[in-house]
């Protein structure tokens, strides 16, 4: 036990959510387990931390707004989009502290919770329904089109395929979703959906500001790790940077398009010392 609170401890955000969330579902499954020999039907982690469809249920238990983030209904459920954090959380951290992480994935899973709520209150396909929601998905997705909306042309290599521009990937992900909504699992897409318009008016908000901001941790020491973050830069107004300031907006400009790698060491440093001077 001792050996996997440290693993955790030491873990960067992205593994500490992955962690979090398999031992949600493992609790899950073993409620349910335990359930199936006593011969009850309910799980009491699915009743009371799921979102549920109905908005008078939903008041009675408003903090499933987050908790449902870290429940899955599946094995593939669960595999499916932990294996997409895994890869896109940690391009992500590339380019952003482990606190924007936190802010993309906890506002990202409530802003797709609230779009399947008012989903099923106002469309008439979901008109006497009732379903609950599970899933990291919509916060997945958050930091999935976040990011590709940051770095539109950086390429991922996928074995098979080839290289893929990650906005490509991106609206392949969310045209699934829309495909989707008619056969099965509507409001899992729609929450899909939600957690991707989060994530693309985020993004554009702070690129169009030029300020790399965070929403403060609401879980404190929860998700603290030892190391120190990246430091981030915050633009001023005051005419004695202007220079510099137009020096920044073309880096940010040319990581936008190539990535951060394609930046040359003069222009790394001058990124880290406006950083340094104004964080």
């Amino acid at each position: 036990m001792k050996k996997l609170i440290d693993k955790y401890n030491s873990g960067t955000i992205v593994e500490k959510f992955i962690y979090l969330n398999i031992a949600a579902f493992c609790f899950t499954f073993m409620v349910s387990s335990f359930g199936f020999l006593m011969q009850s039907e309910s799980n009491f982690i699915m009743e009371w931390f799921a979102i549920p469809s109905e908005i008078e249920t939903f008041a009675t238990r408003p903090w499933s707004i987050i908790t449902y983030g870290f429940l899955h209904g599946s094995f593939f459920h669960i595999l499916s989009n932990l294996f997409v954090l895994f890869y896109i959380g940690n391009l992500f951290l590339e380019y952003f502290t482990e606190r924007q992480f936190l802010s993309f994935y906890l506002y990202g899973t409530i802003f797709g919770g609230l779009l399947y709520l008012v989903s099923y209150s106002i469309f008439p396909a979901f008109e006497n329904e009732q379903a609950i929601l599970v899933g990291a998905s919509a916060a997945v997705m958050a930091i999935f089109i976040g990011i590709a909306t940051y770095i539109p042309q950086y390429e991922l290599k996928i074995r098979f395929i080839g290289y893929i521009k990650l906005w490509k990937l991106a609206l392949l992900f969310v045209l699934i979703d829309i495909i989707q909504i008619p056969n099965g699992n509507s409001g899992g897409h729609l929450a899909h959906l939600g957690g991707a318009l989060f994530g693309y008016i985020y993004m554009k908000q702070m690129h169009k500001s030029r300020i790399y901001f965070s929403i403060k941790n609401p879980f404190g020491s929860v998700f603290k790790k030892n190391s120190k973050l990246k430091t981030v830069y915050k633009t001023t107004t005051k005419t004695r940077f202007k220079n510099d300031q137009q020096q920044i907006d073309l880096i940010l400009d040319k990581i936008s398009k190539s990535g951060y790698d394609s930046l040359t060491k003069e222009e790394k440093n001058l990124l880290f010392k406006q950083g340094k001077n104004k964080s």
